[in-house]
């Protein structure tokens, strides 16, 4: 046999055997994959600069915290070894576990500790409360670190560990130095998952693979605390364009678990044996109609008191989940129902009938009927689509003369931060809604703070919301914790720092090959593993 015919048979022989095996490498593969379909398009991957839950979420596989709240939202070490307090809770010392590295091969040290640390402090309500009581934070060595106050602080170690952004996430130092208000380019952490920027197609597709020199804790992982043992080489996030294609997608097999499927085809997917659906987080979720205080017409408070006096969350709530009234409840409250210092002091104004009439009285009489809303809504979001529909025709009944500006969740993102007029690319009113874990208490509620400048995107002002905010934090007790939540709460309805559209919960799907997935106010991806 000639040279030439002997390698066409070899290769054809290799081909062959190869078409065989195929079938069975692209199956081990597919185990070892998990396709995840998240509840909006990932334009950021920074979740200190931004506060989008599913850019928390994507980090959150990335970038390690110090210490991580598990279910019972108690903070356990996670990449500290322990800690030591001085009683006051003015001397904060933590050491580093040893083996920690980032994705890059770089050894963790503290340096890179107080560079996130430094910056994150910048954005974080809960770290601008540490800043603001700051004489030092200081490296001691490679692996220990100390805070030093000059008033107790005795909530660090929540701080540290919260799960709502901005998030105490540690980066190398060199990305670390990046200015607070800018998003980082970035992105090696030391996280379970490294993430591929040379896959990563905003709009499409996102994807993660498993950092093999991860050290994992010997604890069973337990949300965001314990060993995050990740039993994938490869995450996908699918992107689909619509609700209805992603739920298509659960269904034929095509991905594995779905964030949060549109409440409308839930009864579908629940018929199909081959699918899990359950309740995504028993604590829920609260909507919000937020407001830009800077810009007129809700500078002027008798607008945002004539827009809650007229809006219904049985409205809002049955846009987003349906008829079904064992998912939402009402809420006069900023804070999760059912939790020990749950309050409706000042809520009467979302009580009783709505009355569109009255509200437009008070509009004239502020001399704002017909003045022009620039209301931006992500369409790609099915919360934040039905949500902002019913604020359209709502503030058309009210009279206002109504630019309704359709656009995508990452675009809002970007949007919600501009403090300039709506003429030039600013806005009036965004949508949408806060996890039921961070409004449990004032520590990890940014949308709550109403410090001006420094609040979150609408920058509400209101001394006396501060002050409440303030009072909580120096509380002695469990009484005064709860005194000071009833005056924030009264304080915040009597600003309208936002409104609340009510408190819903939301359902996520996965095929039944799938074990592992928990309840929780983010996906869990540790413990996942398909079957």
């Amino acid at each position: 046999m000639k040279r030439r015919e002997l390698l066409k048979t070899a290769a054809t022989g290799v081909v062959a055997a190869g078409s065989l095996a195929a079938p069975r490498i692209a199956a081990a593969q597919g185990m070892r994959t998990l396709r995840f379909v998240p509840q909006a398009n990932l334009s950021s991957m920074d979740a200190v600069a931004g506060t989008q839950y599913v850019v928390r979420n994507a980090a959150m596989l990335v970038w390690e915290t110090l210490y991580g709240v598990d279910s019972r939202l108690d903070p356990k070490p996670q990449m500290c070894e322990g800690h030591e307090a001085s009683e006051d809770f003015r001397t904060w010392t933590f050491k580093l576990r040893p083996g920690l590295k980032f994705h890059d091969g770089e050894t963790v040290t503290t340096r890179d500790v107080v560079a996130s640390l430094q910056r994150w402090m910048v954005r974080d309500t809960m770290g601008q409360a540490i800043k603001g009581r700051l004489d030092a934070l200081e490296a001691l060595d490679d692996r220990t670190f100390r805070f030093r106050l000059n008033k107790p602080f005795p909530k660090m170690l929540f701080a540290l560990g919260k799960s709502n952004a901005p998030v105490a996430l540690i980066m190398p130092e060199r990305i670390a130095r990046t200015d607070p208000f800018k998003l980082i380019t970035e992105y090696t952490g030391s996280g379970p998952m490294r993430f591929n920027t040379a896959e990563w197609v905003p709009g499409s597709k996102a994807v993660f693979e498993k950092f093999a020199d991860y050290p994992v804790r010997p604890e069973a992982g337990d949300w965001l605390s314990g060993g995050k043992r990740m039993l994938f080489d490869r995450i996908e996030w699918q992107i689909p364009s619509d609700a209805a294609t992603a739920a298509a997608a659960l269904q034929n097999g095509e991905v594995d678990w779905v964030e949060t499927p549109l409440p409308d085809l839930v009864p579908l997917l629940k018929r199909n044996r081959n699918l899990a659906v359950d309740i995504a987080d028993p604590l829920g979720n609260i909507g919000s109609l937020r407001f830009n205080h800077l810009q007129p017409p809700f500078n002027d408070v008798r607008a945002r008191r004539a827009v809650m006096m007229a809006l219904s969350q049985q409205d809002y709530m049955q846009a987003v989940v349906g008829d079904n009234s064992d998912l939402w409840k009402p809420l006069p409250s900023f804070f999760t129902p059912g939790t020990a210092f749950y309050t409706e002091e000042g809520g009467d104004i979302l009580k009783g009938p709505r009355d569109v009439e009255a509200a437009k009285k008070l509009l004239g009489e502020a001399g704002l009927l017909g003045a022009k809303v620039t209301l931006v809504v992500a369409m790609d979001v099915a919360i934040t689509k039905a949500e902002g529909e019913v604020t359209g025709d709502l503030l058309k009944k009210l009279g206002f003369d109504v630019d309704f500006v359709a656009t995508d969740w990452g675009t809002v993102g970007a949007r919600r931060t501009k403090k300039d007029p709506p003429s030039q690319g600013g806005w009036n009113i965004f949508h949408t809604w806060h996890a039921g874990a961070d409004c449990i208490n004032p520590a990890p509620y940014t949308a709550l703070d109403a410090g001006g400048d420094k609040a979150w995107f609408g920058w509400p002002k209101s001394d006396e919301v501060q002050a409440g905010i303030a009072a909580w934090y120096d509380a002695p007790d469990a009484a005064a914790e709860k005194k000071a939540m009833a005056a924030i709460n009264k304080a915040s309805f009597d600003n309208v720092t936002y409104g609340p559209t009510g408190f819903f919960l939301m359902y996520q799907a996965w095929r039944t090959n799938v074990s592992g997935v928990v309840k929780a106010p983010f996906p869990v991806f540790w413990g996942v593993q398909k079957t």
